[in-house]
């Protein structure tokens, strides 16, 4: 089986959780219509107060379902959208991807991948300990970011659950993804 679409969620308003929908529309170079983090500019609260004119590089939220499986393994409530991903995946590793790889979700839609999700204080107000768990140590004692992937809109369209990803890598040199 290849890489699928698990669940779409948004919210219109900044809070923790995004509910599930049907479906999502993302708008190139805007992000996902009718959620708050839809902008040019940046949109997360906190980017916000550091620098409002800076670009929005995280306009989609990627997480893999694996990731939850995990968390709730280790006793954590979790579920698609529960910790603010517009888009559950499986069958991809999100984590794993270079920066500039370009996903296609559904028949049209084409996200370009900026960088990794940092986890913020907000997880451990909703479940505690939740932070530490999205956070791992690699063989060299480097910080591992596991709360997913962010990404800009290149090519909009609709996307639902169930549907297929498509993966396009950049071409080499990879860059790993970083913090954004």
């Amino acid at each position: 089986m290849g890489a699928i679409v698990m669940a779409v969620s948004r919210n219109g308003a900044h809070t923790f959780s995004k509910p599930n929908v049907a479906a999502i529309r993302l708008i190139a170079g805007l992000g996902v219509e009718s959620d708050a983090h839809l902008g040019v500019k940046v949109q997360h609260c906190s980017h916000m107060r550091r620098d409002p004119e800076a670009p929005n590089l995280r306009q989609v939220h990627l997480i893999h379902a694996e990731l939850h499986e995990e968390l709730r393994a280790a006793g954590f409530a979790v579920a698609p959208g529960v910790i603010g991903e517009n888009v559950t995946t499986r069958g991809i590793d999100l984590l794993g991807l270079p920066a500039g790889t370009r996903l296609r979700l559904g028949t049209a839609a084409v996200v370009e991948v900026t960088g990794l999700r940092n986890p913020c204080r907000q997880l451990d107000r909703w479940q505690s300990g939740l932070t530490a768990a999205l956070l791992g140590r690699g063989p060299s004692g480097e910080v591992i970011r596991k709360a997913g992937i962010m990404g800009i809109v290149l090519t909009g369209g609709e996307v639902r659950a169930g549907d297929a990803i498509g993966v396009e890598l950049p071409p080499a040199p990879h860059r790993p993804l970083e913090r954004v």
